[in-house]
């Protein structure tokens, strides 16, 4: 009966094998071919053609000629496959479906591999497991993949290809590491000692090595014997690259760069020198310069991000000079007009901006000490609040315990005294209330050493910012220019900046608060001996840039 159902079905036969980690141990292609055709003959089973393909599995949609299969088995060429194993077929939920699905509706009526049948009949939570295994398994070996890929760059080898003069040795463990090629090593930095000298061109050094060395390229794990000569490019692609010196980049133009663990053929300046006799402007090696202020500012024409670039300009004489200029990225419009600006001219008018908010040592002594008087006085009445606070939170847990006796009283078995509803409402009311005055518990008292903190920061950021800001590293002017407000907007090369509210109230009111200061200071009676508090009552304009920093509410 099963020969008879069989030879009514015809079959494709589907190879599958992909280059990458899960397939290193399935069979190749040719054998998968050979072992199936042997299987269909024992099974006496009509195939009709025998596909091949190269691919993952892991991914949906990727395979053309596991599509074509499943269109063709659609429209009635087959209704079998034969494959070496299920996870040939898929190894990603979205393809397991569309085969479980055809299955279902007898499109596919059987499949067979080398071990196992799986007709429509059958139960097709086997299917699915099958298939989840195979699936759930590729998951876990990329996760594994990425961990060993990220534990061998932190050890400093590179997890590709070797190039040319170094062997990527495998070990018993099944790991790898990067050695000379004895066989290459020394004539490829013969290469790099002479391109140092810029006494031989790229062309005569390429000669040299292919016809006088007799350098050939490393044969590949497929093809053994395929030695081949140096190329132009790739000789370039050997002077460019920072292997040699002993730092590389992966991903490539990822950004991410290590030091190699692996023997450098070069120094890092002598591989500087190369890149000038090649008359590079760019290095591919990690960018040392930084700009301060990228990603902060707007283009006040088109609205996009302004970016920053370095030229270098050399003179017959030798001397190099280097300038950077702010521009519009050009995003949201390629032909933006808005001109580039130098970082000179730009860092004179963030200047001019932290100039304007300034203020004196003194005002700033004077402000952070009234701060801290502030802070005394609120003391004792915050020390009231938390009291009365403590003590509702008191008797709103009192009511909590009192309504749950009375809900649970024998006299209340019939809900004559409180009913479930307004048992419920009730107690989530006072629920809600508890937990809002533990809350302002934890957090009052934090309030106001949270406001004379940003306070007093504020004020030294107004006193000091400008001498940070000049003789600070790319990272401190970074900050401070981020701090004095929003929307920093570039236009007509002139920078707009909307400064934060107690920065503008600075700005604002400091030419009078050091006039009153003055005042006071001056007054027949002496500020060391008068309450510092009156000073507020003296210098409205101090008053006015206090408020400015909102203090907590009571």
């Amino acid at each position: 009966m099963e020969t008879t159902k069989n030879e009514l079905i015809k079959y494709f036969i589907y190879c599958r094998k992909s280059q990458e980690e899960e397939d290193r141990q399935i069979l190749s292609l040719d054998s998968q071919e050979a072992d199936l055709k042997l299987l269909a003959e024992r099974l006496t089973l009509k195939v009709i053609k025998i596909f091949k393909e190269a691919k993952s599995a892991k991914e949906p949609d990727k395979r053309l000629i596991f599509s074509e299969i499943l269109e063709r088995i659609k429209r009635g060429e087959a209704q079998g496959v034969l494959c070496w194993k299920l996870d040939r077929l898929a190894r990603n939920p979205d393809e397991a479906g569309k085969i479980i699905g055809m299955l279902q509706r007898k499109e596919i009526k059987h499949i067979r591999t080398n071990e196992k049948d799986y007709r429509p009949e059958d139960n097709s939570l086997l299917s699915y497991v099958e298939f989840g295994i195979a699936n759930q398994y590729i998951r876990d070996l990329s996760e594994n993949v990425k961990r060993g890929l990220k534990t061998k760059l932190q050890l400093g080898w590179f997890p590709s290809r070797a190039p040319l003069g170094y062997l990527n040795v495998p070990t018993r463990q099944g790991e790898s590491y990067i050695a000379n090629d004895p066989d290459r090593f020394e004539l490829v930095k013969k290469m790099w000692q002479i391109m140092i000298t810029g006494n031989y061109t790229v062309p005569q050094i390429l000669n040299t090595a292919n016809n006088v060395w007799k350098l050939r390229t490393r044969p590949t794990l497929k093809y053994q014997h395929n030695q081949k000569l140096l190329t132009r490019s790739s000789i370039y692609r050997l002077f460019t690259n920072p292997f040699y010196y002993g730092q590389f980049e992966y991903p490539t133009k990822s950004g991410n760069w290590y030091k190699g663990k692996h023997e450098p053929m070069i120094t890092e300046e002598e591989y500087d020198r190369v890149q000038i006799i090649l008359g590079r402007k760019g290095k591919p090696r990690p960018k040392k310069h930084k700009f301060a202020f990228t990603g902060l500012m707007r283009c006040g024409n088109c609205g996009a991000m302004i970016t920053a670039e370095e030229k270098i300009k050399r003179q017959q004489n030798g001397n190099v000079h280097h300038y950077i200029y702010y521009h519009c990225t050009g995003h949201k419009d390629e032909n933006c007009e808005e001109k580039a600006i130098r970082l000179e001219n730009l860092n004179t008018q963030i200047d001019q901006y932290l100039n304007t908010l300034t203020i004196s040592e003194k005002f700033k002594n004077w402000a952070i000490k009234y701060l801290h008087e502030i802070r005394q006085q609120e003391a004792q009445s915050h020390e009231t609040i938390l009291e009365n606070k403590q003590k509702l939170l008191a008797q709103t847990v009192k009511q909590i315990d009192n309504l749950l006796l009375k809900y649970t009283s024998p006299e209340n078995a019939d809900g004559e005294l409180i009913t479930n509803q307004e048992f419920k409402e009730i107690k989530g009311r006072l629920l809600k209330e508890k937990l809002s005055l533990e809350e302002e518990l934890k957090t009052k008292g934090k309030e106001i050493e949270d406001w004379v903190g940003l306070s007093e920061r504020t004020f030294n950021f107004a006193c000091y910012a400008r001498t940070w800001f000049v003789h600070g590293d790319l990272e401190t002017k970074r900050a401070i220019f981020a701090c004095l407000g929003s929307h920093l907007v570039l236009k007509d090369q002139i920078l707009a900046v909307e400064l934060h509210k107690v920065f503008s109230a600075i700005k604002e009111n400091k030419l009078a608060v050091e006039k009153e200061l003055v005042k006071v200071r001056t007054s027949k009676n002496a500020l060391n001996k008068r309450h510092f508090a009156d000073l507020a009552t003296k210098c409205p304009s101090l008053c006015a840039v206090r408020e400015s920093n909102p203090r907590p509410s009571p």
